[in-house]
């Protein structure tokens, strides 16, 4: 059977990361970015008192030592990030940004600012949409982090763009959540009211599978300024 011409037009746009479609689209991002909703959710909320991100650890293997699956890393100790999509892409920029969170430490003798942190993923992002022989990487990302007397929340996504929020999530589910997230998240909410909203956000989105267990939390206070991991025994009065 004979394929028409156009359809061979169409088939061959998405063969490179540096070719628009006819519709204005760069096709190799599009699926990145189905990539990325096909990962496990994450919910950030920028508080009146701090900052909090709630990942899904999705359901693995019982063979998995559960501490093996973190969702959520540290990248110095005021800024925290968690990732959907593919995790492994996600490692590599991680492991990046941490390299130049200590450089600037070393260099000016202060903690680098959240918004850097988030810049540098973002314009690496955007280089491998314009490169040949390269693949967007698939995945986005929370950053969540104390700047000055502030606390910031940022998303990456796979064009590299990026921006601040006061509530926001990625992964499976991203637009159900934020829908929700629109109508009952509230600027002056505090770290404990905003994890109870997550999880009741969760178990709404989860129903049956939902599980305390599968779940990562990490919170940053204005007063604190570091990084705090909430054990499990710690969230049952959340739910």
């Amino acid at each position: 059977m004979e394929i028409p011409d156009m359809q061979h037009q169409v088939m061959g746009y998405d063969r490179s990361a540096t070719m628009f479609s006819p519709d204005g689209y760069i096709l190799q991002v599009e699926y990145a970015q189905k990539a990325v909703r096909l990962g496990s959710a994450s919910i950030g909320m920028n508080c009146s008192d701090g900052v909090l991100i709630v990942s899904d650890k999705g359901q693995k293997d019982i063979l998995i030592i559960p501490d093996s699956a973190e969702k959520i890393h540290e990248i110095d100790e005021h800024i925290m990030a968690s990732a959907a999509g593919i995790l492994s892409d996600a490692r590599i920029l991680i492991n990046h940004t941490r390299l130049i969170a200590q450089q600037h430490r070393v260099t000016y003798d202060s903690p680098i600012e959240v918004e850097s942190i988030i810049r540098e993923i973002s314009d690496i992002q955007q280089q491998y949409t314009q490169h040949p022989g390269v693949r967007p990487f698939g995945v986005s990302l929370l950053i969540a982090g104390k700047q000055g007397n502030e606390t910031k929340l940022y998303t990456s996504d796979i064009t590299g763009n990026y921006y601040e929020y006061y509530s926001a999530a990625i992964g499976e589910n991203d637009d159900k959540i934020k829908e929700i997230l629109r109508k009952k998240h509230k600027k002056d909410m505090g770290i404990e009211e905003g994890l109870k909203l997550a999880f009741e956000i969760f178990k709404e989105v989860l129903g049956d599978k939902f599980d305390i267990n599968r779940f990562n939390v990490a919170i940053i206070k204005k007063d604190d300024s570091k990084i705090k991991k909430l054990k499990t025994d710690e969230l049952k009065k959340y739910i």
